[in-house]
């Protein structure tokens, strides 16, 4: 099964990903992300000091602007 990270306040997305059949990891922490195949952060907080870590080698959404279906296709997109 395919596992996505999801930042917390991004609640409505976690549904919908999850109704489409995924596993769904909530990150809270960096290590949180380990394991997983793609995250999708809100973009709130993104490289806040200018300076950038990659916890994962997948890919990793921004959701700032995005609905969550919007964000569901752009999972599915890069993912598969």
């Amino acid at each position: 099964m395919t596992r996505i990270g999801v930042e917390g306040t991004l609640s409505d997305v976690r549904s919908a990903l999850q109704e489409k059949g995924y596993d769904i990891v909530e990150l809270k922490q960096e290590q949180d992300a380990q394991g997983c195949d793609c995250c999708v952060i809100s973009g709130q907080d993104q490289n806040v000091m200018g300076m950038a870590t990659a916890s994962i080698d997948g890919p990793v959404i921004n959701a700032s602007g995005m609905n969550a279906e919007q964000i569901c296709q752009e999972v599915e997109n890069r993912v598969k």
